[in-house]
């Protein structure tokens, strides 16, 4: 391959090259590729090509941003490695778990695997470059599907170490699917100084129309800014021009793939990162945690012995018997949160015998009150707390929560302790 001046160097990642191929010529910046046998190019119009090098010509038109030499590799069995640092910039800590904006195509299987680090995410996305210094540490290497509670612990650990060794703000790269439940994960267990920003993406660096380059500048960019809290930051429409900034205990993953896929439920988003050819800006709409307004804590401890359990018409109360033993429950219930008049009794039994059981709502907004009809009257009465307007796998994760690290964790499921639920239901408060 030859470059542009005619020396004989191949393209790194980050370099802007011109592939020819027969008729055809891309323009575009040069991408890590899963196979040797193809060039695999970001266009300027956002979409991601890969052509085949049989018969192509590939020329280096001026190097990229990011020098891929100047990064200290990862040693064998180390789990952080850092890039080269510009005192002028502040420094963003990037921690992968894994995920589709980690990801690219297994080529044997046709499926996305989990596959990149923090780096590999750096040398697949050079916009980064130049906005922040970078520390990149791998918490985990899994698909969302994947994740644990154990996990969610270890990635607590490891933002509290990085934002205790000076990291002016952290983007956590993760997989969609559970990534509301990861961020609600570290809003109880962390008191937060620094934003926390979870990012991802729809589509896998190299599938045509990724998110992951729009997705991750701007989680950068939210990284640096005031809000101190546990956010997650996805596009905001199917357009590559902004992202929304979403409250980590109020977000919830409403799609499969559309790339504006998450929503907060019933609210606004807190603000928003809007990225066009004028540049960047992060704007905030709502009452947010502001940067340095508390200490850095961690209470990491989670009592796993939780389940979240559906009631629809027909659901067999046979599965509540799973539940006996088990040290908390949360049941999402129909409407302002009822189940089958049948259920109750035994409900009262698995609240008799030490299990913690809270109600939350199937439906999409709204809160639960279970003092407005029979069946919600006598919940209460077999020992049933409200968890008033809290998501049902924001409320699993804070039971969890609660029941490893407070006196009283019943009390604190009707409380909010990180902007998850709200003292009334006010549309778009």
């Amino acid at each position: 391959m030859e470059s542009a001046s005619g020396a004989d160097s191949g393209p790194k990642p980050g370099d802007r090259v011109r592939v020819e191929r027969d008729e055809d010529t891309y323009e575009g910046v040069f991408l890590p590729s899963s196979t040797a046998e193809s060039v695999v190019l970001k266009l300027d119009g956002g979409y991601n090509v890969a052509v085949s090098r049989a018969n192509a010509s590939v020329a280096v038109l001026e190097g990229g941003a990011y020098d891929v030499e100047s990064a200290q590799d990862v040693s064998e069995g180390s789990a952080s490695s850092e890039i080269t640092f510009d005192a002028d910039l502040p420094t963003v800590s990037l921690i992968s778990t894994g995920g589709t904006i980690a990801s690219t195509i297994d080529y044997r299987t046709g499926a996305v695997t989990a596959r990149f680090d923090a780096e590999d995410v750096l040398r697949a996305v050079p916009d980064l470059a130049g906005r922040a210094n970078y520390r990149g540490r791998v918490v985990a290497n899994v698909l969302s599907e994947n994740m644990t509670p154990a996990i969610w612990q270890e990635l607590a650990r490891a933002v509290y170490e990085e934002i205790e060794a000076g990291t002016d703000g952290i983007v956590v790269m993760h997989g969609t699917d559970t990534m509301q439940f990861s961020a609600a994960a570290l809003a109880f267990c962390l008191s937060l100084p620094v934003p926390v920003v979870f990012t991802g993406s729809q589509r896998s660096a190299d599938r045509p129309s990724s998110d992951n380059v729009i997705n991750a500048v701007c989680a950068v960019e939210a990284a640096k800014a005031a809000c101190a809290e546990a956010l997650v930051c996805m596009h905001a429409s199917e357009s590559d021009d902004q992202c929304a900034l979403h409250r980590g205990t109020r977000v919830r993953k409403n799609h499969t793939s559309r790339r504006d896929a998450f929503e907060t439920v019933g609210r606004k988003p807190l603000g928003h990162v809007t990225y066009d050819d004028e540049g960047i800006s992060v704007d905030f709409h709502r009452e947010h945690a502001e940067r340095g307004a508390c200490d850095l804590k961690i209470a990491p401890e989670l009592e796993t012995d939780v389940e979240l359990l559906k009631f629809t018409p027909g659901t067999d109360s046979a599965l509540l018997d799973a539940c006996a033993g088990k040290a908390g429950l949360v049941l999402e219930g129909t409407g302002l949160g009822h189940v089958h008049t049948d259920w109750i009794p035994r409900i009262a039994e698995l609240v008799d015998s030490g299990t913690t059981i809270a109600m939350t709502s199937g439906c999409i907004d709204g809160r639960v009150c279970d003092r407005v009809y029979d069946t919600g009257r006598d919940l209460l009465d077999a020992g049933v707390i409200e968890a008033e307007d809290t998501l049902p796998g924001t409320a699993k994760v804070k039971l969890m929560w609660a029941l490893a690290n407070a006196e009283e964790p019943k009390a604190l499921m009707g409380t909010s302790l990180a902007g998850e639920c709200t003292t009334r239901s006010t549309p778009w408060a």
